[in-house]
C-alpha cells in the first residue's frame, strides 16, 4: 500500500502487507517515526488478522520486552486501522489461542426437543384418526406412552396442545402428510338442472339478458328477452338494473304479453334468475323453473340466436344510458314485439336423419309466431282467459308486413335520435 502524509503528498514507498512482518524491530521504529501522519488500511478482515498473526509469530511477541511490545502494538495499531481496543483483544487472543482468527457467528437458538422422528410419528398418528383436534391428540400420544408401553412415543407424551398444532406446521410433518379439503360447491336448490320439454305444447319459454354496453365504467341498460321454444313467440323487455326493484315488474310485464299460458320458465345460471324472488313469483304463477345444465350449451341456444338476429341486429352495441331504459321498454312493448311475433317469418326447424344416425336441422318452412300459434292442434285450449284467436287474427291482418317494419322503423329512428343527439346532428 502507499504511504500519503499531509496534503496527499506521495512519499514514493510501497509496503506490502505480505511484508511488513518480517520487519526488524529497528526497521519498524524508523518506519513510525518517518510516518507519524500516515494511517493504513487493511483490504479485508481475514487478510488483516492473518497478517496480524504472523507479526506477531515472526517478531515472537510474547518474548519481547514491555517497550518492544508496545512498539509492536503501535506498528500493528498503523498498518490495520483498527482500535486500540480490538489489537489488544487481537493480541490477547493470539497470547492464549496460538493464532488470531476470525470468530465464525453462531446464531443463537432453542434447544431441539421434537425431532423429526417425533414430526412422523404424529403425522402417521394423524393418518390412522384422521386429525383429530389438538387435545384429542395429545390424549392418544399419553396413552401410547403411559398405558401401552410405546417407548417410541416418550417425546411426544408431554406435548403441550399448542405445540402440537406448531408442529403440524412443520416441514418435517407436511411432507409426510399432505391434507387437501376440496372446495365444496354451494347448492342452489332453485330450478332444476334439465332442459325443458314442451311436448308440443306453446308456454315454456326461453329467457336470457343482453347487456347494452358500459360507458365510462357506466352500465347500460338491459334487454330481457324471452322466446318460446315452440311457436317461437318473442317478448322484449328492458330495465336499467338487473335488481329485484326492476326485473320483476318486467318479468310480470313480459309474462303478461304472452297470449297463451305459460308452463315453464328456462334460463342459464346467472343471479339474475336464480334467486329466491323469481322463484316465488314463479311458483306462485305455477310455472316450472329449470336452468341449463353444464357443458350443453343447446340448453339455452334458441333464445342466444335470438340475442343476435333480433336484440343486436336492432339495437346494435352503441351504448344506452340507463336513464332511458323506460322509453326503450315502451319502444319494445308498442312497436318491436308485435312486428316479431305477427310480421316477421321465423325458420322452423325440421329434424332429419341420415342413413349413418346423423342428426341434422334443416329450415325449409318459414312461418310468423302467429302463424305457428294457430295451427297448432289445441291453439283455442292454451290461450289466456279474455284472448282470442280472433282478436289475434283481426290483429295480424290489421296491416301488412312492410307496413309494419316501416312504422317499426320510423319508431326506432326517433328514438334513437333522442338517444344519440350527437349522431344526429351529424
Amino acid at each position: 500500500m502507499s504511504l500519503k502524509g499531509k496534503g496527499g503528498a506521495s512519499w514514493g514507498l510501497i509496503i506490502s502487507m505480505q511484508g511488513g512482518e518480517k520487519l526488524s524491530l529497528e526497521q519498524i521504529r524508523a518506519l513510525l517515526q518517518a510516518s507519524q501522519e500516515v494511517r493504513f488500511a487493511g483490504h479485508g478482515r481475514a487478510e488483516v488478522y492473518a497478517w496480524i498473526d504472523k507479526t506477531l509469530s515472526e517478531q515472537h511477541y510474547s518474548q519481547q520486552s514491555r517497550e518492544d511490545k508496545g512498539l509492536l502494538r503501535t506498528y500493528v495499531l498503523k498498518m490495520t486501522g483498527f482500535s486500540r481496543a480490538q489489537v489488544t483483544r487481537l493480541i490477547g487472543q493470539h497470547l492464549h489461542q496460538g493464532e488470531v482468527k476470525a470468530a465464525v457467528y453462531r446464531r443463537c437458538r432453542f434447544p431441539t426437543r421434537y425431532t423429526r422422528s417425533d414430526a412422523a410419528l404424529l403425522a402417521a398418528v394423524d393418518e390412522a384418526h384422521d386429525t383429530l383436534s389438538g387435545p384429542a391428540t395429545r390424549k392418544i400420544l399419553e396413552r401410547e406412552f403411559n398405558e401401552f408401553g410405546k417407548h417410541e412415543y416418550a417425546g411426544l407424551a408431554a406435548i403441550s396442545v399448542a405445540h402440537l398444532y406448531r408442529l403440524r406446521q412443520s416441514k418435517s410433518y407436511r411432507t409426510r402428510r399432505v391434507h387437501f379439503t376440496k372446495t365444496k360447491p354451494t347448492p342452489v336448490a332453485i330450478g332444476e338442472r334439465r332442459c325443458p320439454e314442451p311436448v308440443g305444447r306453446p308456454g315454456y319459454l326461453r329467457v336470457d339478458t343482453v347487456h347494452q354496453g358500459d360507458r365510462d365504467g357506466v352500465k347500460g341498460v338491459y334487454h330481457i328477452n324471452a322466446v318460446d321454444e315452440v311457436t317461437q313467440w318473442q317478448v322484449v323487455a328492458c330495465v336499467p338494473q338487473i335488481s329485484q326493484a326492476w326485473l320483476l315488474p318486467a318479468l310480470i310485464d313480459m309474462l303478461d304479453q304472452f297470449p297463451f299460458k305459460i308452463h315453464g320458465f328456462h334460463s342459464d345460471n346467472g343471479s339474475e334468475f336464480i334467486n329466491h324472488n323469481v322463484a316465488t313469483m314463479l311458483k306462485k304463477l305455477l310455472i316450472e323453473q329449470t336452468k341449463s345444465r353444464p357443458r350443453r350449451s343447446n340448453d339455452n341456444g334458441l333464445v342466444e340466436s335470438k340475442n343476435g338476429a333480433v336484440i343486436r341486429k336492432h339495437m346494435g352495441y352503441t351504448h344506452i344510458a340507463q336513464d332511458h331504459a323506460e322509453r326503450v321498454g315502451s319502444f319494445h312493448r308498442t312497436h318491436l314485439n308485435d312486428y316479431l311475433n305477427f310480421h316477421r317469418p321465423c325458420g322452423q326447424a325440421e329434424l332429419t336423419t341420415d342413413a349413418k344416425g346423423k342428426q341434422k336441422r334443416v329450415y325449409r318452412r318459414y312461418l310468423t309466431p302467429w302463424e305457428v300459434f294457430s295451427k297448432l292442434p289445441n291453439a283455442g285450449r292454451d290461450l289466456k282467459p279474455g284472448q282470442s284467436l280472433l282478436a289475434l287474427k283481426l290483429k295480424a291482418r290489421a296491416e301488412s308486413d312492410t307496413e309494419s317494419a316501416r312504422r317499426m322503423q320510423e319508431a326506432k329512428r326517433i328514438l334513437f335520435a333522442d338517444l344519440h343527439p350527437a349522431r344526429r346532428s351529424a
